[in-house]
């Protein structure tokens, strides 16, 4: 199992390059997106908002784990070579590097081609805050801290937890993910019911977070990018962010591009006072959104010739 979860997880990274997340195919992410909202409408009403939030949490990791579980339990009663293969499409359906850089890379070209407000609307398809208030350089800042962050959240946490637990871990982790983008909000309706939800995410990216950052300041020397800034912003800023996770990327591009993210932000009209991450050595510019997208795409490569390596190398002892 230990060799065939590995092959699952190179097709799944191989497809995930290949072909990122087409439109209009079916998607892992999308059919929990549609049970959570069921479940939601289910559970939400309850008096206690913070069990019926739990309770949800449980349903979907007990119907993530159970319903891949299965599938792959019945794909390896017919044949090894099925459950590889669908193995392998499931781990494709957790990854996301391809279609983060696809998706910051219509927010380069609408910046460039469109102006100011096609950038606006690209990058809104990426971001939840307000970008009709971002002058050019925020929606750059934008698209490069949404590059930073989903860097570990969609690419090396997913790895990780393939390469711990297989195709399961995988599915897994992104029921979890999934949870959080839906739930994790800090306002009136989900203050409480996705309070779960949120700290369960915090638990799932703690480990996978800081090793994503590790091998990003590996990969920004790869990429001809400040490696010892990046290090020296990441060791500083590291935890400037209301999640515990966030800016452990996030400090290490700031770090290696040299330039300043985060700070202030606006949601729903409403003004969110964020500290910055980095150092304003130079302004930020356009082509910094083709930088992030060149040490996010190294970062997924080492990340996952790491796990191939010691997955092997436990195969072979064994």
């Amino acid at each position: 199992m230990l060799l065939y979860n590995t092959i699952a997880m190179a097709i799944g990274f191989g497809l995930d390059a290949l072909l990122g997340d087409p439109h209009g195919w079916p998607h892992l992410v999308i059919g929990y997106g549609k049970l959570i909202s069921l479940l939601e409408k289910l559970c939400y009403d309850w008096k206690n908002k913070r069990l019926a939030g739990a309770v949800l949490v449980i349903c979907m990791l007990l119907f993530a784990a159970g319903s891949a579980g299965l599938v792959l339990y019945l794909c390896m009663l017919i044949h090894p070579v099925v459950y590889v293969i669908v193995g392998g499409v499931l781990c494709w359906q957790c990854l996301a590097a391809k279609s983060l850089k696809v998706e910051s890379e219509k927010v380069y070209k609408a910046l460039k081609e469109g102006g100011l407000q096609s950038g606006r609307d690209a990058v809104a398809m990426i971001v939840g805050r307000d970008v009709n208030v971002l002058d050019e350089d925020g929606v750059v800042r934008a698209a490069v801290e949404t590059v930073a962050e989903n860097t570990s959240d969609g690419e090396i946490a997913p790895l990780l937890y393939m390469a711990l637990f297989g195709p399961v871990g995988g599915c897994v982790y992104k029921a979890i993910n999934t949870m959080d983008s839906m739930l994790g909000y800090r306002n009136e309706r989900y203050e409480r019911f996705g309070t779960v939800a949120a700290r369960l995410d915090d638990v799932a990216n703690f480990i996978p977070a800081r090793f994503a950052a590790l091998i990003m300041m590996v990969a920004s020397a790869a990429v001809g990018l400040n490696a010892s800034g990046a290090f020296r912003i990441w060791k500083r800023d590291r935890y400037k962010h209301a999640s515990p996770n966030s800016a452990q990327t996030e400090s290490v591009m700031a770090g290696a591009l040299e330039v300043r993210l985060a700070g202030d932000a606006v949601y729903g009209g409403v003004v969110h006072k964020k500290e910055y991450i980095g150092d304003d050595i130079r302004p930020i510019d356009i082509e910094d959104i083709h930088r992030s997208q060149r040490l996010m795409t190294v970062t997924s490569v080492l990340a996952f010739a790491a796990a191939v390596i010691v997955r092997m190398a436990i195969f072979i002892i064994r």
